[in-house]
């Protein structure tokens, strides 16, 4: 296991120092980033001696703006989450004294402190004001993710207050990318993905398989808790990577509270435990701010079966009769949807009353439009052989057709060759032959 951490430091070190450098978009939410701040008040606790000068940083509201809007705006979620808001106010923004926060916050039965401070009530306030935007998230989670990030953090011991990291790493969207190429719900770096078993190629995506990037990140979170014995600090080195966590308790003179390092960490990062706190708040005391979850509008149970031909999703919708966007939404590590199965097994997720729907339509999938899963592999590309070429001079009484045999080719090559639109050669004609 020592080992598994120190490839993790030395990997993400380096990936964390390079994406500070772009610009100060390291933060996985997607957009470029700004400074946001405001004048800490008397409703600071805990933190206040050890916020920079008089100001606090926030990850600004735009970037959350920017991934909830792909979320909502995703043609089947829209379709297939409705707002059930009958019994809530709607439309009407909520806030309460400090106090009450406080209150709430300390009824959580979590394993992870969650402290209150001026930084933690602004993105309380924001998520509050997303009311929609949240109550989308809010129905995907609890019907469809939450379950999954459950299971996996359980299995490896991590808190399980940490299956709302992924509302702050992606607003619940598995096709959601940052800048400097963290990918799915839980934004994996390509090398680390891989560290932590995940496959990445230009077709299978593995960082975007719910089930899969969510095993990973209980098991990298887990190896972060060995190396920091405190869960604020093994968030916030998920955030920006061990490297920066090191460099700032080495700046704190050795500290390791997030709250003291706090002055020390990149800029991004001392945004990330408040809103993560804010998360878990809003996630569990939406009805107190009128925030109503979607619903299902059909069943999210699914099953997987193993794919051993190479398939496209649109094979299988078209043929089963399946809605290709919820193939899509379900299965969403196959980058351009295709199933490489002819190269080793692959996992297809479909709903669970398509099982048997998939069983009688198999042997059809195939054959209906191969064209959009066919690759094509050329030996011999437009004719050309290995590339060496040499030079006939045509004598007297040549034809094409007695070149071609003499050189075993056709005669259509050699006019592919040379550019010639007819079988007409002159005497001393100098023609391209490729072997």
């Amino acid at each position: 296991m020592k080992s598994i951490i120190i490839s993790i430091i030395l990997t993400l070190t380096s990936a964390s120092l390079a994406s500070a450098q772009a610009n100060d978009t390291v933060n996985a939410l997607g957009s470029d980033t700004f400074a946001i701040t405001r004048p800490v008040g008397a409703d600071t606790y805990l933190a206040t001696d050890s916020l920079i000068g008089n100001t606090i940083e926030m990850m600004p509201a735009y970037e959350h703006d920017f991934m909830f809007d792909s979320l909502v705006h995703n043609f089947f979620i829209q379709r297939a989450f409705q707002p059930d808001c009958s019994l809530l106010d709607t439309g009407t923004y909520r806030t309460y004294p400090d106090s009450v926060y406080i209150a709430r916050l300390q009824s959580l039965p979590n394993v992870m402190e969650m402290t209150y401070n001026s930084i933690v009530k602004s993105y309380i306030e924001m998520y509050s004001r997303r009311q929609h935007q949240v109550g989308m998230m809010l129905g995907i989670g609890k019907s469809y993710y939450f379950p999954m990030f459950e299971q996996a953090l359980e299995r490896y011991g991590v808190p399980l207050e940490l299956c709302y990291l992924p509302v702050i790493e992606s607003a619940l969207n598995t096709r959601a990318t940052s800048p400097v190429g963290a990918a799915g719900l839980w934004q994996f770096m390509v090398g680390t993905g891989r560290i932590y078993g995940l496959e990445v190629n230009s077709l299978v995506d593995e960082r975007r398989d719910p089930i899969k990037a969510s095993d990973a990140a209980a098991r990298y979170l887990a190896d972060l808790y060995r190396l920091y014995g405190d869960w604020h600090l093994v968030i916030a080195a998920y955030n920006c990577g061990p490297g920066n966590v090191a460099k700032a308790i080495r700046a704190s003179g050795g500290k390791r509270n997030y709250w003291q390092i706090y002055p020390y960490l990149p800029r991004e990062t001392r945004g990330y435990v408040p809103i993560f706190i804010a998360a878990n708040y809003i996630m569990n005391f939406y009805k107190e701010h009128n925030i109503c979850p979607s619903t299902p509008t059909h069943s999210l149970h699914t099953d997987t079966i193993m794919i051993t031909d190479r398939v496209h999703l649109r094979q299988i919708a078209d043929v089963c009769s399946l809605d290709l966007e919820m193939l899509r939404f379900i299965n969403p590590q196959y980058r351009h949807d295709i199933i490489p199965g002819n190269i080793k097994p692959y996992p297809l997720a479909l709903p669970l009353e398509s099982i048997n729907i998939y069983a009688q339509c198999r042997d059809s999938i195939s054959r209906y439009m191969p064209e959009l899963a066919k690759r094509e592999v050329k030996y011999d590309p437009d004719g050309y052989g290995s590339g060496d070429v040499r030079y006939h001079k045509v004598r007297s009484g040549e034809t094409l057709g007695g070149i071609a045999a003499k050189y075993r080719c056709s005669v259509k090559q050699i006019q592919r060759w040379n550019g010639l639109k007819g079988t007409m050669i002159r005497v001393g004609q100098r023609l391209r032959i490729y072997r």
